[in-house]
């Protein structure tokens, strides 16, 4: 059954007569259920904020939220929800502490005998479980945005281009060589050529677990990109059993330059550029 919130006189007014105490009682039962992790000036701020836009709402069906009406506590309990995920809060604790209030309004009804307030009751119960639907599916997409961008960070944190030399660059990879890595690695390593107009990128592998025909696949098409933007790749870091790896598979590098080290590599560019180190006797 669909009803409107003039169906709810009596409920509306109890709500708007006692907001004040049931917003107290509220955050004192939230501030226990969290056991510190937040005080009672926030729950207090956020409670009053989502109590004000939930009222207009009461005696309305909340079996579609998605109607406009709903527009504005969308809106809030996503932004409450993405901040409790960014705080370490659970799920279950951000749901619970909007489910805190049903309790308040039983007790603030439970001695009156009215059968139409008790329907009203019932009525704003399913309302609260409908938004804690909706606060349990914010926090979900929430969360997965949040845990998107730390891994982006991540990549990017672990995939950095140096320039270590007029005109050359190196990209030192460390851990595992995947397509959304290699990706990233590809996008910084063509715009630091462009930015730096380097005529040389050292890729050096030496931190990488293991080389298989995948990840081989993945250096050669960076490789191949960097040298559509005109600059010479060199892989360095190859060691003896990623060397012996790479045979058994049968991986074929080419005309691709590799070096034991990023010493060597940095050394061999250098020479390109007409450039010798030499060692020079300390006195």
């Amino acid at each position: 059954m669909t009803s409107d919130a003039g169906h709810a006189p009596r409920l509306i007014e109890l709500l708007r007569t006692n907001t004040e105490s049931l917003i107290d009682k509220w955050v004192d039962a939230v501030a226990v259920l969290l056991r510190g992790r937040s005080t009672k000036a926030e729950l207090e701020s956020d409670f009053k904020e989502f109590f004000a836009v939930l009222l207009p709402l009461v005696g309305t069906d909340g079996r579609d939220t998605s109607r406009p009406e709903f527009a504005e506590i969308r809106s809030l309990l996503e932004e409450y929800s993405r901040n409790r995920v960014r705080s370490g809060f659970t799920p279950s604790e951000t749901a619970s502490s909007l489910f805190s209030l049903k309790r308040e309004v039983f007790g603030l009804t439970e001695g009156d005998e009215d059968p139409e307030l008790f329907r009203q009751v019932l009525e704003f119960s399913s309302l609260l479980d409908a938004l804690g639907l909706l606060t349990f599916e914010f926090y979900a997409r929430a969360r997965e945005e949040i845990i998107r961008e730390q891994s982006e960070q991540l990549l990017e944190l672990t995939t950095p281009v140096v320039k270590i030399w007029e005109g050359v660059l190196a990209v030192p990879l460390v851990g595992t060589l995947d397509s959304a890595r290699t990706q990233v690695v590809m996008e910084k390593l063509l715009e630091m050529l462009v930015e730096t107009g380097s005529e040389h990128a050292i890729i050096d592998i030496t931190g990488v677990f293991a080389v298989d025909t995948q990840v081989a696949q993945h250096l050669l098409k960076t490789v191949v990109a960097a040298r559509l933007m005109g600059a010479e790749c060199i892989v360095s870091g190859i060691r003896p059993q990623i060397a012996q790896t790479i045979v058994a598979l049968g991986i074929e590098f080419g005309d691709i330059v590799t070096k034991a080290s990023l010493a060597d590599a940095l050394r061999h560019a250098l020479r390109r550029d007409g450039v010798d180190v030499v060692r020079r006797e300390v006195v």
